[in-house]
């Protein structure tokens, strides 16, 4: 039994940071911010706005778009690293928020690539076939853990959630997925909490970063389409984490795929971690972009590191 993505869905929070913003907060500028990073602003959660609302708001949108009781789902998986807390999980409160009474959950902490580890680990669940109907929802508020006195990453992250329901389902869904991580690499992207009781904020070695962004992506690009007998060429769409569009351009030309093949939201949101794939296609469903059958390439990396890509049919 395949996994299908049969429904999405994303939120926003309502409050809008520009660049112009920002520039009253660190040394930087609207222009130097869009050139680098190719976002224009962000948005950014309320005081009492935790992932749990996000997340609630983005699985009402996922029951209502497919149709379906929330009884009927059988697992809520939530990629964060911004939970609202250690215990319970945010998951477990999505799924009282929603009244899921027959589902199980739990968070995955995967950064920038948590949404990729859910779809890669809820896959899995449906093809074993016991359950039907899984929820991967990707969130994070990433105001809540950035230091707005560091413009080396307080120009770059939103706040925002986006979900899927994937279903168990005779015809093709993910075609091929390949899931790396590697702990070698921290101290180029972490949050830098002394002990697990405090929250931290986040440091980057950005330079660092967009090196090692280039080259894993690019080459994991290369070999997803290699392993698929594929070429850019059936690919109908790319849906990238939305880091940097520096990093998603120099993807895009290492596979020789012309950037009118990239959904990219990065210029509205910004990077909002494991929320932005799923906001992404989520998008570019709705815009009509997206549509069903169509092959769409999966690519993140995130902190620590961690990063992947998933080849899915529509």
């Amino acid at each position: 039994m395949n996994a299908k993505i049969t429904s999405t869905a994303h939120y926003v929070p309502e409050r809008i940071m520009t660049n112009f913003e920002l520039e009253k907060l660190v040394e930087t500028s609207d222009e130097w911010i869009r050139t680098r990073t190719g976002i224009s602003q962000r948005h950014i959660a309320a005081e009492n706005e935790a992932s749990s609302d996000l997340s609630t708001q983005v699985a009402e949108q996922l029951l209502k778009k497919r149709g379906i009781s929330a009884e009927e789902i059988d697992i809520i998986i939530v990629a964060t690293v911004t939970p609202d807390h250690f215990a319970p999980s945010t998951a477990a409160l999505v799924q009282n928020n929603i009244g899921a009474s027959n589902a199980w959950g739990f968070d995955l902490s995967g950064a920038c690539t948590g949404y990729l580890y859910g779809l890669e680990t809820g896959s899995k669940f449906i093809s074993c076939g016991k359950y039907n109907k899984v929820m991967v929802i990707g969130v994070d508020t990433m105001s809540s853990i950035l230091d707005f006195t560091d413009r080396d990453t307080c120009v770059l992250f939103g706040d925002g959630a986006g979900a899927v329901v994937l279903s168990s389902d005779n015809t093709t869904g993910i075609i091929h997925s390949k899931i790396l991580s590697d702990g070698r690499y921290l101290s180029s992207l972490h949050v830098n909490n002394n002990y697990i009781n405090e929250t931290g904020t986040i440091e980057m070695a950005g330079n660092e970063v967009y090196k090692i962004a280039v080259n894993r992506l690019s080459e994991l690009a290369e070999e997803t389409l290699k392993d698929c007998n594929m070429t850019s060429d059936d690919l109908t769409w790319m849906v990238p984490h939305q880091a940097n569009i520096r990093i998603i351009s120099a993807v895009a030309k290492r596979i020789k795929l012309p950037m009118s093949k990239v959904v990219l939201t990065i210029e509205k949101h910004g990077n909002t971690s494991a929320a932005s794939i799923p906001l992404a296609l989520d998008v570019a469903v709705r815009d009509g972009r997206v549509k069903k059958g169509d092959n769409l390439l999966f690519e993140g990396i995130g902190g620590g590191f961690s990063w992947g890509s998933l080849l899915v049919e529509y």
